[in-house]
């Protein structure tokens, strides 16, 4: 049974960071693409940003130069690390992967950031 699992959410100050984590487990033997998406209340979900297996990276405009996606490919484990949080980052974050050629979702992670 594969499943991803998230870490690091949690409440901060504006202009403060965090530093997200989402596992992959199980019976694995590929992924390709990953990707960090969020949703607020009463909003659609939306994507944060990308990685894909070689490394290349896509952001939505709303974070870059503020957030940076990262991935472990040996330890199955991608990173998202968030610098000058503001209020409107808060939302639940989700992680999503193309594993074993399905696509996966975490459970997600809450991020509170405080005015």
């Amino acid at each position: 049974q594969v499943q991803l699992v998230e870490s690091g959410g949690g409440l901060v100050q504006a202009g403060g960071s965090l530093r997200l984590a989402c596992v992959a487990s199980g019976t694995i033997f590929s992924i390709t693409t990953m990707g960090w998406y969020r949703q607020a209340p009463a909003n659609e979900r939306e994507l944060v940003a990308s990685i894909t297996s070689s490394g290349l990276t896509n952001y939505a405009d709303s974070v870059k130069g503020r957030f940076t996606i990262s991935r472990d490919n040996a330890k199955n484990t991608m990173y998202l690390q968030m610098n000058s949080l503001k209020p409107e980052d808060t939302a639940v974050y989700y992680c999503n992967g193309q594993i074993n050629f399905r696509v996966r979702w975490g459970q997600g992670t809450q991020v509170t950031v405080s005015s």
